[in-house]
């Protein structure tokens, strides 16, 4: 048995190419199966089954694409509605891929209908296991509880204490751990750890779902760490059950200025996805940062950020355009109305669009804050509440970057400086104040920095 992982660090998964040389088992693939397809040719295997753990909330799966095109056998719980044709797979069912030997085991409490499987290659290796968790049992805690409802959520977590220790019952301790969330994906929860590989006798010995004797102060504790999610959530799991077609990754013609002046008169979302301080210091009026290329904050930021099925217009070099809407396809926000952009970085937006207002903003770091901040000023932390209550600026006003756009009326008529943990939220924030009108400055620094730079911090 051999296990090829397919990672997507823009959402925090992974996906898994499962074969015995001949023919292969897709676990959990992203809507863009090309990188699946590549990976299977050139493993020199057929794909002939593909499985599901669960209907995913953190992005669109390409599951029922990807068997289509193959003509390979698609496994679903049978306990999910779906409105297409699949195989429906159940608790305790042992399943063929070539030699390999699949049992589906029940793991609910990520979603109430969540599979794992536990694959055997029962001829070869001596009998080597793996376990694919999805967002179950993940490297240092689970999958979060309280994506299907409030009332479900303590439900589901109780459930998962139980389904990881049925799962680790269910395979030898040797058995390599292949989890589908929990590489910076929101859909884990807890102390996850930043390992890249384990095995079940390992997480028995330091996940605390495993080691916690007690399953209330384990659903206790897993409560207490829930944390805000990105909004297009709402949107994958009934996506993912009505089937989606393939995702069109094809950059569209560039649109002309006069175009591009009508969209942004309108109010419509153009999205630069330049270096923050190059926005900074010049941009389209009306335009708004989400920088690609740094880290891995664009995807899950932008859908939690922009309105859902908005027209989009994604401006900048043509190369992160083309990354930037398959990253888009992944979540459902498909074919952006538009791109505009050169081959070559966009050293500033008035070579790109002549003639169309352009705006800017001041940028610094703490000393600039410590130097030019004026007493009726607002410092603004755009981090999530539970960044803020572990240390904050003295004085600083909280509203996190995803519900700036519904609150920037509240705000007090005054010059805001605006930060984050790292300086990217704050470039997401400080365009959308540029937006509205307001005074704005960004704050490029890292929030760990400001103290030592002379900034008063608390508690």
């Amino acid at each position: 048995m051999d296990v090829v992982v397919i990672e997507t660090p823009q959402l925090g998964d992974r996906s898994y190419l499962v074969h015995d040389g001949t023919v292969a088992l897709v676990i959990d693939p992203q809507r863009d199966i090309d990188r699946v397809e590549a990976a299977a040719a050139e493993a020199g295997v057929r794909i002939t089954h593909v499985a599901e753990t669960h209907l995913h909330n953190d992005y669109v799966t390409g599951g029922l694409v990807l068997a289509e095109k193959h003509g390979a056998e698609y496994w679903v719980n049978a306990e999910d509605h779906v409105s297409f044709n699949h195989v429906p797979v159940t608790d305790g069912e042992v399943r063929r891929v070539g030699r390999l030997a699949v049992t589906v085991v029940a793991t609910p409490g990520h979603t109430h209908t969540h599979l794992s499987y536990v694959v055997r290659d029962e001829t070869h290796d001596g009998g080597t296991e793996a376990v694919f968790s999805g967002g179950s049992l993940l490297y240092g805690s689970v999958g979060r509880t309280d994506l299907i409802s409030p009332h479900d959520t303590a439900k589901l977590a109780h459930d998962q204490y139980s389904s990881v220790r049925r799962l680790v019952d269910s395979a030898v301790p040797e058995a390599a751990l292949y989890p589908t969330h929990g590489f910076g994906s929101f859909c884990s929860i807890g102390p996850a750890s930043h390992q890249d590989t384990s095995t079940i006798a390992e997480q028995a010995k330091s996940n605390h779902a495993l080691t916690d004797p007690s399953e209330d102060h384990f659903v206790a504790q897993l409560l207490e760490n829930i944390t805000a999610y990105p909004a297009y959530y709402a949107h994958m799991s009934p996506l993912n059950a009505a089937g989606v077609g393939p995702a069109d990754l094809d950059v569209p013609d560039s649109v002309d200025v006069v175009e591009l002046g009508r969209r942004l008169n309108a109010g419509e979302w153009v999205v630069d996805l330049r270096h923050r301080v190059a926005f900074a210091d010049s941009h389209l009026q009306g335009s708004v940062s989400f920088e690609y290329g740094r880290g891995d904050n664009f995807t899950s930021y932008l859908g939690w950020v922009i309105p859902w099925n908005q027209p989009l217009t994604l401006l900048g070099p043509a190369d992160e355009v083309e990354k930037a809407i398959r990253d888009l396809a992944r979540i459902g926000i498909d074919s952006p109305d538009a791109a505009v952009g050169p081959d070559s970085k966009i050293p500033g937006v008035g070579a790109l669009a002549p003639g169309l207002p352009s705006s800017s903003y001041r940028h610094g770091d703490w000393t600039e804050l410590l130097k030019s901040r004026r007493p009726e000023d607002l410092v603004l932390d755009v981090r999530r509440p539970e960044e803020f209550e572990s240390s904050h600026v003295k004085g600083a006003l909280n509203v996190p970057v995803y519900e700036l756009l519904g609150k920037i009326t509240e705000l007090p008529d005054a010059r805001i400086w605006v930060h984050c943990a790292t300086g990217y939220r704050a470039s997401v924030a400080a365009s959308l104040l540029d937006r509205a009108g307001r005074e704005v400055v960004l704050i490029n620094a890292r929030f760990r920095d400001a103290a030592g730079a002379g900034i008063e911090t608390m508690p």
